[in-house]
């Protein structure tokens, strides 16, 4: 059977990644294709569960090996329940986050070395990685004054702005070292701009997946 392209949408807080993923899906659609869309930590009911204990400003201090761990384990559910079974039956998964936001926040802006989250990776998801994976980079500021208009900051939103220029740091250095899946679209131009880099990313990936 057909299998469905894993396509992941990446960047720090503010970048437009709920906005942009709407537009990629329809892109796809119009193709003809299934799409499901889903998002990290969470995707299915008990990970959800998860995201919500790791994103609450809790009273018990929360160390960054055990939000590791939650977020890993909220995507070994995600994985097993979600991602593989729709890939599977031929369905298109977008899905704003995935292992690339451990390596950037609980790497980069945690602190925590890169190979205990690869050494994770390779566990929960083996074989499964993205297809593609699109990288919204903007300035920290920039992120920062955009997510700033939102309801109430959950913990990760709330981090300082070093923290933020670590995660985006990161995230640069990914794309620097695997050119070939992370695609880096500007997200700090306006809407109609990077949504029509979005339709052109797509519009390419279909195309190879219809030869």
């Amino acid at each position: 059977m057909y299998r469905g392209k894993f396509i992941t949408i990446e960047g720090i807080e503010g970048v437009g990644k709920s906005t942009n993923i709407e537009h990629l899906k329809q892109t796809i659609e119009d193709h003809g294709h299934t799409v499901l869309t889903t998002r990290e930590p969470g995707g299915t009911p008990m990970a959800e569960r998860i995201r919500n204990l790791v994103a609450e400003h809790g009273s018990e201090p929360l160390p960054e090996v055990a939000e590791l761990l939650l977020v890993f384990a909220s995507r070994s559910l995600h994985v097993k329940n979600v991602i593989e079974p729709a890939l599977a039956a031929g369905t298109w998964v977008i899905c704003d986050r995935f292992t690339d936001s451990s390596r950037a926040y609980q790497g980069g802006g945690r602190g925590l070395p890169l190979k205990h989250i690869n050494t994770l990776a390779d566990w929960v998801h083996r074989d499964l990685n993205p297809d593609l994976t699109i990288l919204l980079d903007a300035p920290v500021e920039t992120g920062m004054s955009r997510a700033g208009r939102r309801s109430e900051p959950d913990r990760w939103e709330s981090e300082k702005a070093d923290f933020f220029a670590r995660v985006r740091q990161a995230y640069l250095q990914l794309a620097q070292d695997e050119p070939e899946r992370i695609v880096v679209v500007d997200a700090a131009q306006d809407m109609d701009t990077v949504r029509d880099h979005i339709v052109s990313i797509a519009t390419s990936i279909l195309n190879k997946a219809e030869l």
